[in-house]
């Protein structure tokens, strides 16, 4: 096995370098917009801010006014907001060029005892202190370079957890005496909404006081669309099975307080950090420097009320990492050297959503998981399947997935394929149920319909079912069966099946004489009606003559393939059928005579010709009270061959033609 099938999660190949931590140089982490700032002796030599839109910095300096506890940008980057006293936050416009202005001001917390814990922009000109004594929500101006206080919340704060949202964000505060009571405040453009709090449960042990729920236990994520409290929960315990991971849902219903949904058990103890990776958890323990992912979507077990989680596969560490550093040794030539980075390093600080930085490095990571591992650590492939079709970019693993599955030695089971096909034609179904909605409502985005991978016909035809065409080793009945499922599958969901899986299917039993089996596909409707079938059909005479039959049958039960069917039945030179039809069909008055009467023409057959010509002499006389043709209808030739057979007395007589 490859050393990439030792492991499943990895960090990104391009780090964010910064200038590592030093006795001159501060690092400071902005979650909200993904930015370090590496500040160098209080600003005065210089501050670069980098992130992943900024990978080259932003280089500014800024006078020295003291230690730097915190500095953060407004989401337009134009106000930088720097924490260096616990009673105020100073502020610094930015030109459009990302020159400083160099007149700062400053907002000082409400209350003499009180003292500022931290800060955070909610929008491009609101902020927010959250301070000892509770929360203060500020407008600013930063052409008048003043704040306005809009609204306050008076309550004790232990610690507080911010999440930025596209609409504001979500603030979390740790109340009470064991900081086991969360306040939710949700801040939207010029709004503070209090949400209903809610307690979190601690572990107890007998004899002993119940220990605070502390910062760096509670996480605010998306998954799923949803947002989570999450709680990483250690149980001391003697006999404990180790830590577990409880999260709460924050209802979109803001009156109904956050309700315990989910628990991931570890069964590990000791440190923990937790990141979240495209809706997977993924729990890193320090102790083992191994890794593992938890999918609350797929199935767990129930209390009735709880779902309990076990990791989706085995604790594996990270894949190594390698880092291109400068090296001394340049009179050999070696400008760099490689370094393999420590992974779970005591000096690794992970923040929300998927970000690992080391500062004494210098290096910020995103997290990020290896699909392909996967495929053959998980066993069981409707599960494999239903944890990749949550994922973004599974597409290819996916269909290479189903491919294997198909392939001698490695086929699955009928049923198995039945649950798979099922569960990508569901998505692929809500996926255009969504696609109808937004186009019926003329919505302008549709950026939120493909929340998952959509696996549609067209990709299984071309990276799936193509290896029928190719590989004889496969049975023609596996194939068939495999198809016909599918088709099953895409029915029940008033899907409507492309035409090209219906020619696969007729053409694999053709090429193994299977002329019964598809004469029973036709005739009850297994392969649905289409008019690129029925042609399909009429190419297979030759090989099987009732194909002919079938084909106009089926035609005909399409009502509107009329065109089609008189090509069909004049080509084959069966004119009276032809004319019988258009009479039934009742679109007499509508057809070419002069295709008819070319089409007699061309049989060499006089009293075939004769029996046409008279019909549709008879249908000018009840249109128009005349059997003359219209020079429209450029039927000249035809009456002349006609005098020529029969005469130009012939041309008056009247014939039913039945």
């Amino acid at each position: 096995m490859d050393s990439d099938g030792l492991h499943y999660i990895e960090l990104s190949k391009s780090p964010i370098r910064f200038e590592p931590i030093s006795k001159v140089t501060n690092v400071f982490y902005d979650d909200a917009n993904q930015q370090v700032f590496a500040v160098r002796s209080g600003g005065s030599m210089g501050v670069v801010v980098k992130g992943p839109n900024d990978r080259n910095g932003i280089t500014f300096r800024m006078e020295d006014r003291g230690e730097v506890l915190s500095m953060k940008f407004s989401p337009d980057r134009r106000v930088l907001a720097i924490q260096r006293s616990q009673k105020s936050v100073e502020f610094i416009n930015f030109k459009e060029d990302l020159t400083t202005d160099t007149n700062e001001y400053s907002q000082t917390c409400k209350g003499r005892s009180n003292q500022i814990k931290g800060f955070v922009w909610t929008g491009v000109n609101e902020l927010v202190f959250i301070t000892e004594h509770g929360v203060e929500y500020y407008q600013l101006n930063p052409e008048k370079r003043v704040l306005k206080n809009v609204k306050s919340l008076n309550i004790s704060i232990v610690w507080y957890v911010w999440m930025k949202r596209h609409d504001g964000g979500l603030l979390l505060l740790a109340t009470g005496q064991l900081a086991n009571t969360l306040q939710p405040v949700h801040f939207t453009q010029g709004n503070m909404i209090k949400l209903p709090k809610f307690e979190v449960d601690l572990p107890t042990l007998p004899k002993q006081q119940k220990q605070p729920l502390y910062e760096r236990d509670v996480f605010i994520a998306k998954i799923y669309g949803q947002i989570y409290i999450i709680v990483l929960r250690h149980l001391p315990r003697p006999g404990a099975s180790g830590a577990e991971v409880v999260l709460y849902q924050i209802p979109q219903q803001k009156e109904a307080p956050a309700k315990k949904t989910n628990v991931l058990k570890l069964e590990m103890s000791g440190r923990f950090a937790i990141n979240v990776v495209d809706s997977l958890i993924v729990v890193h323990h320090q102790a083992s420097k191994t890794s593992v992912i938890f999918d609350i979507h797929l199935d767990g077990e129930s209390d009735g009320y709880i779902l309990s989680h076990y990791p989706v596969v085995s604790p594996l560490p990270i894949k190594p990492f390698k880092l291109l550093l400068p090296t001394l040794n340049i009179a050999q030539g070696q400008e760099k050297m490689e370094y393999n980075c420590e992974l779970y390093s005591a000096n690794w600080i992970v923040f929300q959503p998927n970000v690992v930085i080391d500062a004494k490095l210098g290096c910020l990571w995103h997290v990020e998981l290896m699909l392909e591992p996967l495929v053959t650590m998980i066993p069981d492939k409707c599960r494999l399947i239903k944890l990749l079709l949550q994922r973004w970019n599974s597409k290819g693993v996916i269909l290479d997935v189903f491919k294997q599955m198909l392939l001698p030695g490695q086929q699955a089971r009928l049923p198995v394929i039945s649950r798979i096909v099922d569960m990508l034609n569901q998505g692929y179904k809500t996926n255009l149920e969504a696609e109808m909605v937004a186009l019926a409502t003329d919505s302008a985005s549709q950026t939120n319909i493909k929340r998952r991978v959509i696996i549609d016909q067209s990709d299984m035809y071309t990276n799936v079912f193509s290896v029928f065409e190719d590989n004889n080793e496969i049975p023609y009945k596996f194939k068939v069966a495999v198809l016909i499922e599918y088709i099953r599958s895409l029915s029940q969901r008033d899907i409507p099946v492309q035409h090209y899986l219906y020619e696969l299917i007729i053409n694999i039993l053709v090429q193994n004489n299977c002329f019964y089996q598809l004469h029973q596909f036709l005739q009850y409707h297994v392969l649905s009606d289409s008019k690129p079938l029925a042609c399909l059909m009429l190419s297979l005479e030759s090989v099987y003559p009732p194909a002919h039959q079938l084909a106009l049958d089926m035609l005909t039960r399409l009502s509107t393939a009329n065109e089609e069917i008189i090509e069909v039945l004049l080509s084959k030179q069966q004119l009276l059928p032809a004319v019988r039809f258009i009479r039934k069909a009742g679109i007499t008055d509508t057809v070419s005579s002069r295709k008819f009467l070319e089409a007699a023409m061309n049989t060499s057959d006089s009293q075939l010709f004769y029996t046409v010509f008279k019909f549709f002499q008879q249908r000018n006389i009840r249109m128009r009270g005349s059997p003359v043709f219209q020079p429209g209808e450029h039927c000249e030739m035809y009456v002349k061959y006609f005098e020529q057979l029969f005469g130009s007395d012939a041309l008056t007589v009247v014939l039913n033609v039945s």
